[in-house]
């Protein structure tokens, strides 16, 4: 197993320096700042005495929340172990012979593609234009391909592309048979996300699927637990049965029932990490570092340093390195935004490194 594909391996980092895990710094990882919520914590525990029971395979409950929030009907959502196990689903479910993604962007899309042994073109994005997907990118010829993956915000970049800007792109793609999934895992950060989402479009483009997730937000990646929404009943049945039955747990599922509770949680969050990412920005544009726009929960920066992440280690600090990214190499690095005193730590510890 490939343990520096991702982020969020604190439990090596926490033997090497003979810590707890918790004691970790983790800047690789983009949750929110605040943690899991506790009312998602005593969802879990309550959720403990009814382990006994198979979970419901459905998810029924927790799909009727989600098509309450989403305004759209509860069929048009499928539950999974994670946003990645729904990547993989959709994947294995369609099997396409060449698969579209971004460059750079989240590794799981080229992943899975391969998985099926599928070839793999990119929309490549440009660092002089901060990685941002424009019209004339979206121009790509698409002769052949049978998936395309869009990730909005982009990982690793924070950089958007309004609803506006990919209708045009869904309108290509809708004519020739073409399913897009876009990964909006992130857009619960946007302080102004409403004239980002593709939800509203879900009616109008059966062969879209947009990607969401409890991971980031509610602070739940060792929950595990993702959706996808679709208005394509055939397309959605097709990735149930592409992966196993009971693929949700049930403390998964009181886990987002609860999460769905929380009235303004998202909006306050989005508030917070808006400020703080930009009192991070600043901090470390004033140790001579390259930093991209972002509108999520973290930040891309490039350093002259190859090595910086492996520099922050003995701090007890985790920062992704961002060069086995397509599109990105040594010295670009992402930083999670987390709360005020943990980002003024990673600043003290990048000036100590950096000298």
């Amino acid at each position: 197993m490939d343990l520096t594909a991702h982020g969020g391996d604190i439990y090596t980092l926490a033997r090497e320096l003979g810590r707890a895990p918790e004691e970790i710094l983790d800047f690789s990882a983009n949750t929110n700042p605040w943690g899991t919520p506790p009312q998602v914590k005593e969802a879990i525990k309550r959720a403990a005495e009814f382990c006994c029971p198979y979970p419901d395979p459905a998810c029924r409950a927790l799909c009727q929340a989600i098509g309450e929030k989403e305004g759209i009907p509860p069929q048009a959502v499928l539950c999974g172990n994670g946003a990645a196990d729904l990547i993989f689903r959709l994947v294995w479910a369609l099997r396409p012979r060449i698969g579209l993604v971004l460059a750079p962007t989240f590794s799981e899309y080229e992943k899975a593609l391969r998985s099926v042994g599928a070839a793999v073109q990119y929309i490549g994005l440009s660092r002089e234009e901060d990685f941002a997907l424009a019209g004339s990118n979206l121009e790509v010829p698409l002769d052949g391909v049978e998936l395309a993956f869009l990730c909005n915000p982009n990982n690793p970049t924070g950089q958007c592309t309004t609803r506006r800007e990919l209708q045009p792109f869904l309108e290509r793609c809708r004519g020739l048979g073409l399913p897009v999934l876009v990964d909006e895992c992130f857009q619960d950060f946007l302080k102004d996300g409403a004239g980002f989402t593709l939800v509203p479009l879900l009616e109008e483009f059966p062969n879209l699927v947009v990607l969401k997730a409890f991971t980031k937000m509610y602070g739940m990646a060792g929950v595990r637990l993702g959706y996808c929404l679709c208005s394509d009943p055939s397309l959605l049945d097709k990735m149930a049965a592409a992966g196993q039955h009971w693929g949700v747990s049930t403390l998964a599922q009181e886990a987002g029932l609860a999460a769905l509770s929380l009235e303004g949680y998202a909006q306050r969050t989005a508030g917070y990490v808006a400020a703080e990412r930009e009192i991070l920005r600043q901090g470390l544009e004033r140790l001579g570092l390259r930093v991209v726009p972002s509108r999520a929960n973290y930040l891309l920066f490039h350093s002259h340093v190859p090595d910086l992440d492996r520099r922050l280690r003995p701090h007890g600090i985790l920062l992704r390195s961002c060069a086995n990214y397509r599109g990105l190499g040594p010295g670009d690095y992402r930083s999670a935004v987390k709360d005020r005193e943990k980002n003024g730590a990673l600043l003290a510890a990048l000036q100590k490194v950096l000298l």
